[in-house]
């Protein structure tokens, strides 16, 4: 969700920018900017059930709507070796039916409310999520326990799930960016759980709705999860009703996920080719080792990220999408899991710039390593971090959802200002020191999906070896 949101941010900005260059200066006299105002951290009332749930509760006026998301840890890296992917089955038949309630009436019963229902898995946890009416606020509170303490995996319910799966996961690999992602997730990861991004077919069609069963035990278990809720409520009633709700949620076994182990990120410099025959672009990716969230410098990463190729107006758009025009879309971004982090710039390119593209690519990489941030650089990518970050916590579902991603990460509620504070107290010689820690081209790897002889073609001159993609 960050990145989509920093995109579609991104997006704009970039447009109001070349507008202003292109077709007249910006006045001369505008007033400076004033300073960049810190996210401030909700009031987070905090619980913790007799049965080890974890709540956090956060009261908003004004809106009269409530989001509630339940995080569970347990996501595509607790999947057994030989279901890849399972979470996300998991995580799509979830929501379809429980002891009580069939898939109809679970969907009729939220509608009632004015809510909806939805359920999807990440690398770490299993988030289900709903967002409804704040005088229905009692009303779903029963129906949500219902679903993440009871769902019972009807036969029919896991087919259709499993064909919709399916035809989803085919759908996905015909684009060149999904197969990129791919690759690249199992060439920076290698043997480990954070090596699989989506299942197989051969694990969707093996899943069983006892497969399904026991992972939900196994997975969905009180002391495993948070129940995030944000919105127009008074905090004394709300505790009482989500004690009455989830009180009785109960382990339904013994074994539970075990923690995910840190895995060396070491990738090779090398290309990892996918091919794709007749295509008339390369989608290249370019990976290197990253900070997870937690890390100290972390926030000193994400600016520098935002300077290389992470917002428009960073030197990777202006140098291969405004001076040279290779591509539309250039882009970075530092992507965390609870245990690892790293860099990942995408650029999807004609085929008789592919070489060019990449010498650029590495040019910036390198640039950032050796060539300090300039003031404006600097503010720039400050104000879009934190900017950008005010905007997707001003909903209710949005705060929801990171807050839910923080207790994942091991993180607490006011990881969102401080995160924000040190973004704010940045240096140049803060992003300087972590591009030279992770950023160097020669410690980065190259995964290319396109026309095979355009790719050797394109890449022999730069003397890393070409490889099939993993």
């Amino acid at each position: 969700m960050k990145t989509l949101r920093a995109l579609t941010a991104s997006y704009l900005l970039l447009v109001s920018i070349a507008h202003a260059q292109k077709e007249h200066s910006l006045p001369k006299d505008l007033p400076p900017y004033g300073p960049v105002a810190p996210l401030k951290t909700p009031t987070v009332k905090t619980l913790q059930l007799d049965n080890g749930l974890t709540v956090w509760l956060v009261a908003r006026e004004g809106f009269p709507k409530v989001a509630l998301t339940v995080a569970v840890r347990g996501g595509l890296a607790a999947d057994p070796k030989d279901r890849p992917g399972l979470a996300e089955v998991l995580a799509k038949t979830l929501t379809q039916g429980t002891k009580t309630r069939t898939a109809r009436q679970v969907a009729e019963q939220f509608q009632f409310v004015g809510g909806d229902l939805s359920a999807r898995a990440g690398q770490d946890a299993i988030f289900v999520s709903t967002s409804v009416l704040a005088e229905k606020f009692n009303q779903v509170l029963p129906l949500l326990a219902d679903v993440v303490t009871n769902a019972n995996f009807p036969d029919a319910e896991v087919k259709i799930a499993k064909s919709n799966v399916a035809n989803s996961l085919r759908s996905r690999e015909s684009q060149p960016g999904f197969l990129a992602n791919r690759a690249l997730a199992k060439v920076m990861f290698g043997d480990h759980p954070y090596s699989v991004i989506a299942p197989t077919q051969s694990s969707i069609e093996q899943t069983t709705p006892e497969d399904l069963r026991r992972e939900f035990a196994r997975r969905l278990q009180p002391k495993q999860a948070v129940l995030v809720v944000v919105g127009s409520f008074d905090a004394t009633k709300a505790e009482a009703s989500l004690r009455q709700a989830f009180q009785s949620w109960k382990a339904a076994g013994s074994e539970s996920v075990p923690e995910t182990p840190k895995p060396s990120i070491q990738p090779a410099r090398a290309v990892y080719l996918v091919p794709r025959a007749g295509s008339v672009q390369t989608t290249l990716r370019v990976g290197a080792a990253g900070p997870e969230r937690q890390a100290e410098d972390y926030e000193a990463s994400e600016v520098a990220n935002a300077i290389y190729g992470g917002m428009f107006g960073s030197r990777l758009v202006l140098n291969i999408r405004e001076d040279k025009g290779y591509t539309y879309s250039p882009f970075s971004a530092l992507r965390t899991y609870r245990e690892a982090g790293y860099f990942a710039t995408q650029a999807d390119v004609r085929n008789a710039v592919t070489g060019a593209t990449l010498n650029e690519i590495d040019y910036e990489l390198n640039r950032m390593c050796t060539t300090g941030p300039s003031d404006t650089e600097m503010t720039q990518a400050k104000r879009y971090l934190v900017g950008n970050e005010a905007i997707g916590l001003q909903s209710g579902g949005g705060l929801a959802g990171e807050l839910g991603r923080l207790w994942v990460d091991g993180l607490p509620p006011d990881n969102i200002a401080k995160e924000s504070e040190k973004i704010d107290k940045s240096i140049a010689a803060d992003v300087t020191a972590v591009a030279k820690k992770y950023l160097p081209a020669a410690r980065s790897t190259v995964i290319a999906v396109g026309e095979e002889k355009v790719v050797r073609e394109e890449l022999q001159p730069f003397g890393m070896d070409i490889k099939p993609a993993p």
